[in-house]
């Protein structure tokens, strides 16, 4: 498929062994495989019990589960692992283990961009050609800048790639998704006139560090993040053959129940790529609240929204969003690629910070996030009573779908290319509709909806003709619009 997140008493319990929970021990265990604990955690009982309960689902040994990590004041409150990091050898989650944290990572390519600023290695307001000479002038200034704040209009090069026939689950090298974006004709929109989400800007920064330092974002972010920030166990994963002592798997649910490992086999990195831990996780986090690596500075740069053309102020910062929740700003991002789920938020007011990493795709890493936050801040914050979502609306009745005019199932038929994607489409009939063969990997259904406009999957194609003639279609995508086809 193509890819387009209790507490005990003082009393000594002469019984059993003590439960080691605190992170201020180096050392966390699942609660179905630990004792309880004979000493009090920094947070509140109440607390710690709602959080428990947040994760209990996930805690057994059938199931993979996350590590989330709560600082009060940049010290280390409260730390736990719920579920398994490996199903095949039955590894529980710790705070060590090594989590894939998707779009999580974007602060720390922004934070290297920043530090290399400060340094006047390059500028944020840098042309993007004045590094990547090969990318298409576009006729717009268009800047590092803009790609930090995702108002480039570049397309989001995992959607090209989807459209391309290519998913999560495919490989290819950074220097074929740099080429890709390099024979784009057009932008989505003119740099600067709105904010939409593109993993392509941060995938590009990369390939800035690299072209400005001469050393990868990995060894760049290690020197000037990391390893002064003592996070020992984290990187930017460049190398898909490389061995991770600790790392935990990917996996999905499965229809039936059970699992299934969802992995990638992709090594390209700045907008996703970073490999880290609960207890590394906390020390970024602390950071925020007191930059010792970085200083005021760094983290105010680090912090300032985006604007937009017309001068309106974005919420999003640089790989940080802005936002509020129970009448309480904070910051954070979260973090989605195949089998794994991040997130990271801070209350500055308040001095919270949760760190939350997952190894299974069904949960909503902000949402859960939030939730232990609330636990945490019970009493600060000002919620509903219900916070109940609305049910859905039923689905259509499909008897009433729009149906395809057969006489224009001929003339749909035929090969399509795309210059941009380098990649052929396929339109031909299959039992009672139509289905586009996508460069020869993949196969997918065509579902009309209406003239000369179907959907394959999260496609949409818009057929275009010519005096009548179906001359080709245009490919469009949330992050990736107007990717023209012609017929052959």
């Amino acid at each position: 498929m193509l890819a387009f997140r209790v507490f005990e008493s003082d009393q000594t319990m002469h019984c059993l062994p003590p439960r080691p929970r605190l992170l201020a021990l180096g050392l966390i265990v699942p609660s179905f495989l630990a004792w309880q604990p004979v000493q009090d955690v920094a947070l509140d009982p109440a607390a710690v019990a709602t959080i428990d309960s947040i994760f209990a689902s996930f805690d057994n040994e059938d199931s993979p589960g996350c590590a989330v990590t709560v600082l009060e004041r940049s010290e280390v409150a409260y730390s736990q692992g719920y579920g398994m990091a490996n199903l095949e050898h039955g590894i529980p989650i710790t705070s060590t283990s090594v989590f894939r944290t998707g779009s999580v990572s974007k602060q720390f390519t922004a934070a290297v961009m920043v530090l290399l600023d400060e340094e006047g290695v390059l500028s944020l307001d840098d042309p993007l050609r004045a590094h990547l000479p090969e990318i298409p002038d576009f006729g717009y200034d268009l800047t590092l800048r803009n790609l930090i704040h995702h108002t480039s209009g570049i397309r989001d090069y995992l959607d090209l790639m989807a459209l391309a026939g290519r998913g999560s689950d495919d490989f290819y090298r950074k220097q074929q998704a740099l080429d890709l974006l390099a024979r784009q004709e057009a932008l989505n929109f003119p740099p600067g006139n709105r904010f939409l989400y593109s993993n392509s800007g941060y995938f590009l920064l990369s390939q800035v560090v690299e072209r400005a330092t001469g050393r990868t974002l990995r060894q760049e972010a290690q020197d000037r993040l990391f390893g002064p920030l003592g996070m020992t166990q984290t990187h930017f994963h460049d190398d898909r053959n490389e061995i991770v002592v600790n790392r935990a798997g990917g996996y999905a649910p499965l229809e039936g129940g059970g699992f299934e490992i969802s992995m990638t086999k992709l090594d390209l990195v700045g907008d996703g790529g970073l490999f880290t831990t609960a207890e590394d996780m906390a020390l970024w986090l602390a950071n925020l609240d007191d930059p010792k690596v970085g200083g005021p500075s760094f983290l105010e740069t680090l912090l300032t929204r985006g604007t937009l053309n017309d001068g309106s102020t974005l919420s999003y910062a640089m790989g940080i969003g802005h936002r509020t929740h129970g009448g309480l700003p904070h910051i954070g991002h979260g973090g989605s690629f195949v089998g794994f789920r991040a997130a990271t938020v801070r209350f500055p007011g308040s001095d919270i910070s949760v760190g939350l990493l997952c190894n299974r795709p069904d949960v909503n890493p902000m949402g859960l996030a939030l939730k232990v936050a609330e636990a945490v801040l019970d009493g600060e914050m000002e919620l509903p009573e219900s916070r109940t979502p609305p049910s859905p609306e039923s689905p259509e009745d499909p008897d009433e779908a729009p149906s395809l005019p057969v006489e224009a199932t001929e003339e749909l038929v035929g090969t399509y290319f795309s210059p941009e994607l380098d990649v052929t489409y396929e339109i031909r009939v299959e039992g009672d509709g139509l289905v586009a063969e996508i460069g020869g990997i993949r196969t997918l259904p065509l579902a009309y909806q209406e003239a000369d406009v179907f959907r394959a999957l999260f496609i949409t194609l818009r057929f275009q003709r010519d005096e009548g003639r179906v001359i080709g279609f245009g490919a469009n995508l949330p992050r990736a619009s107007a990717i023209n086809f012609l017929k052959r």
